[in-house]
């Protein structure tokens, strides 16, 4: 591994990826871009659910632009999946009536959404570009709630639960129980490199053990492509589990056998490679990972803080 040569997480990823805007049903759309942040919309009776927002309000409007091909139904609601910068900047690009999110998730922007904000946006600068058209401070929910809650749009349920702590404490799935059609923030993802810096290893498995008992026939993930068929969506959950699970068998054991951080994440890589190596972020989101699950595995119960400063100390010591 030539770390020498390895650019600050995904400053050097400055392609810019084509765009699907996938129906699933008459109801439920999947917005995708070859590995990028998703956002999941659903069109009610009376009004649109957007499911995380995009990294800023300039980003947010082709999703916005996409829904206007389909709808003219005001767009009422935003959910946000999880507390990620990246995931719920561009929310007011929507001027929605209501902003919902787990009280776990809440919690979450109370405590580290700064410190998260200046994080992200210095380890995606493609993503947020135009990130002057994000306002001041954060996003912050108007409606919370704990363990699940049922919204109508008319005749359409939409349930928003919370199944379990995975890619953070306060992961939150939309759930379509009529279509059975779930959008699953970045509990799941698709040939895309499950970023676990904020993660609890091992709840991770059991919550997704409750998404598939759902039995979803479709699955919108929070990177990659819309699973459209029970099969995909088979594969989108035990490839999510295969890396999790992966990474915390590797590190548990170097923790265990007295390694340190280096020698863990130098091991850990090579031993996920070659068969993760293709996925979308997989040298991204590594030394985050590593270092999360180390924590983990030495009795650390919750994600420390990610700042600016820590990410660039972080990944100077493994990858510099």
């Amino acid at each position: 591994m030539s770390s020498s040569t390895k650019a600050f997480a995904s400053q050097a990823d400055l392609e810019e990826k084509q765009v699907s805007f996938t129906r699933l049903s008459d109801n439920a759309y999947a917005y995708t871009a070859e590995g990028d942040p998703n956002t999941g919309v659903v069109i009610g009776d009376d009004a649109v659910m957007v499911i995380d927002t995009q990294a800023t309000p300039a980003m947010a409007q082709d999703v916005i632009r996409r829904i206007r091909e389909v709808t003219d139904k005001p767009i009422r609601y935003v959910v946000l999946s999880h507390y990620h910068a990246v995931r719920v900047l561009g929310a007011s690009a929507y001027q929605p009536e209501h902003v919902i999110a787990s009280r776990d998730t809440r919690d979450l922007i109370v405590e580290r959404g700064e410190q998260d904000k200046a994080s992200e946006i210095g380890r995606f600068p493609r993503l947020f570009r135009n990130v002057e058209s994000v306002p001041p401070g954060l996003t912050w929910p108007t409606i919370t709630f704990e363990g699940r809650m049922s919204l109508w749009l008319g005749q359409l349920e939409v349930q928003i639960l919370q199944l379990g702590r995975g890619h953070t404490k306060g992961d939150t799935v939309v759930w379509l129980p009529q279509q059975k059609i779930l959008f699953s923030g970045d509990l799941v993802e698709f040939d895309a490199t499950p970023y676990a810096g904020d993660a609890y290893f091992q709840d991770w498995p059991h919550t997704l053990d409750r998404i598939a008992a759902l039995q979803p026939q479709a699955l919108v993930p929070g990177r990659g492509a819309a699973l459209t068929t029970p099969e995909a969506v088979h594969a989108g959950l035990a490839g999510t589990r295969a890396f999790v699970s992966d990474v915390w068998a590797q590190v548990q054991a170097g923790q265990a056998a007295g390694k340190d951080l280096n020698t863990v994440y130098r091991e850990t890589y090579a031993a996920l490679k070659p068969k993760y190596g293709h996925w979308v972020i997989f040298d991204h989101c590594m030394p985050f990972d590593v270092t999360r699950c180390l924590d983990e595995a030495a009795g650390i119960a919750d994600p420390r803080i990610w700042t600016a400063e820590r990410d660039r100390a972080m990944w100077a010591a493994l990858e510099g």
